[in-house]
């Protein structure tokens, strides 16, 4: 079975930058820690320091399915309530 990749874009609202940055920072460690997860990398755009995009590659949809429904992004939702402009997700498969 292929990876899966998610790349997953985060703008925060101007004034919120350093709530969400902070918020996205606390998911890293317990997510890197969980089964199936290969890496989980937080970038911040040079540019438009509002925009957070996280770089993951999972074992499986599964595992990522799993992650997505543990209770430390429930936390990050409820945290960052009103502080995010926008959220985009995609599934990816690496192909080359």
């Amino acid at each position: 079975m292929a990876n899966l990749t998610i790349v997953a874009n985060i703008i925060a609202k101007v004034d919120k930058v350093e709530l969400v940055k902070m918020e996205l920072l606390k998911l890293i460690d317990v997510t890197r820690a969980e089964k199936g997860c290969i890496n989980y990398d937080l970038h911040q755009d040079n540019e438009k320091p509002a925009h957070f995009m996280f770089y993951e590659n999972w074992i499986s949809r599964e595992l990522w399915q799993t992650h997505m429904g543990n209770q430390h992004l429930k936390d990050y939702m409820a945290a960052t309530d009103g502080a995010v402009e926008s959220f985009e997700l995609n599934e990816m498969t690496k192909i080359a």
